[in-house]
């Protein structure tokens, strides 16, 4: 693996990780209202939870758009491999 695909990876696995928490959190107020006293106003806490995870999204796919991964001569890729 090239370190222009490991590098590549790594952001990936990090942006994915920053959508899962944002809505692991929607999900935390929509299910778990007790214990959220201080977010007086849900929707709109949910709504802000939204917007961070559209951000990282919308990075992901400029990240995939863009910067595709290198194919390495002689490695197969995962079309390949599942034939």
């Amino acid at each position: 693996m090239t370190l222009k695909n490991t590098l590549i990876n790594a952001t990936r696995s990090y942006l994915v990780g920053g959508v899962n928490k944002h809505l692991a959190n929607i999900e935390v107020y929509m299910n778990q209202t007790v214990g959220i006293g201080e977010h007086s106003d849900i929707i709109e806490t949910i709504d802000l939870e939204l917007d961070k995870a559209a951000a990282y999204h919308d990075k992901l796919e400029i990240l995939t758009k863009y910067f595709p991964l290198e194919q390495i001569e002689g490695e197969k890729n995962d079309k390949e491999v599942s034939k």
